[in-house]
């Protein structure tokens, strides 16, 4: 065991104060500002940092376009742990030591990494029981009234990638991750070798047709964990309130994770979404990969329908093969059948 998660987020941004706001908000805890930088925490103590243009401590010689996470600090459990990490990448990295003990490096694709030893405080959930027919968790017991969001740590992060599979081998064989999904024609999810969340990491393919994807290494979203699903609609309720709107597609369920999310539109400012999060799958090394069409994959629901959701999805997912833990290109759709050709 090794990489157990994200210590820290370092955002390039151009206006500091909207994205100061923005966090205030989103309800991290301030830790410190200036007119340069701001930092900010979940209740883990995992951090957001925020950097100017043209800050000293950017990520310098980097491929990555656009503003948004332009380094992922990975959280290592011991000493041990990273003293192996860094004796291979020593081989043909060049590695910075900061004064905290945290190495930084960037990928031969581009990609600003860094690595410190950290471990998250203690954070205990106590969702609600439910009420449904024939069972009651809840007597004489209203549901917990709450009235915003205070996220409990940095669940995931996604870029967009030029070369799906050249990342996949660089964070599978240098860095231990695990495939545990892939989703045909948009990416592969994968995990820390010491982490349960079904991935901390989504690759994302920078060639597909979506929105904000235009081919480069670039930020598309970070993913933090709230209690359940109602803290995600009082979450959300919240951010209306303060001017603050989501994507379009409002409250979901994505099928692939099983996860509650709520995007909130932040790509003029911070480069790319956030996403809040709940009730996401937790996997160890027994889990079987799967592989997903893309939309079947996306949602169970959402609360605004996207248009091109609105055709139900084909029911598309096998357990993946060995040879399909690795990028796959979305299969072609057939060509529609004209009204005089027979049925097979």
């Amino acid at each position: 065991m090794a990489i157990i998660g994200i210590r820290r987020l370092v955002f390039l941004v151009d206006d500091l104060e909207t994205a100061h706001r923005f966090f205030m908000d989103y309800g991290l805890k301030p830790i410190e500002q200036d007119a340069k930088s701001a930092l900010f925490e979940t209740q883990d103590g995992a951090e957001v940092r925020l950097l100017v243009r043209g800050h000293p401590d950017l990520p310098k010689k980097t491929e990555q376009t656009g503003i948004g996470v332009h380094e992922c600090v990975w959280a290592v459990d011991s000493a041990t742990g990273l003293r192996r990490l860094v004796a291979d990448l020593g081989r043909d990295h060049e590695l910075v030591t900061d004064e905290e003990g945290t190495v930084h490096f960037v990928t031969p694709f581009g990609q600003a990494i860094a690595l410190s030893v950290w471990q998250p405080r203690p954070v205990h959930g106590a969702p609600s029981p439910s009420n449904t027919t024939g069972y009651v968790g809840r007597l004489n017991q209203p549901r917990k009234w709450i009235d915003r969001a205070r996220p409990k740590r940095i669940h995931h992060c996604v870029w967009t990638f030029p070369d799906v599979q050249e990342a996949l081998e660089y964070y599978r064989d240098r860095l231990g991750f695990r495939v545990t999904d892939v989703q045909k024609g948009f990416g592969v999810y994968i995990r820390a070798d010491g982490a349960y969340e079904h991935h901390n990491i989504f690759l994302a393919d920078a060639n597909a047709r979506m929105p904000n994807f235009d081919g480069t290494l670039r930020f598309h979203h970070c993913n933090f964990e709230l209690e359940d699903i109602d803290e995600v609609m009082v979450a959300k309720n919240f951010l209306d309130r303060n001017g603050w709107r989501n994507n379009g597609w409002g409250l979901g369920r994505h099928r692939l994770t099983s996860a509650a999310f709520l995007y909130t539109d932040t790509v003029g400012f911070l480069g790319g979404e956030m996403e809040y999060g709940a009730d996401c799958d937790c996997v160890d090394d027994g889990w079987k990969p799967r592989v997903w069409d893309g939309p079947f994959g996306t949602a169970i629901f959402m609360h605004e329908l996207p248009r091109w959701m609105m055709d139900y999805p084909n029911w598309d997912v096998t357990f993946a093969r060995d040879d399909q833990l690795r990028f796959l290109p979305a299969e072609p759709k057939p060509a529609p059948r004209s009204a005089a050709q027979p049925a097979e």
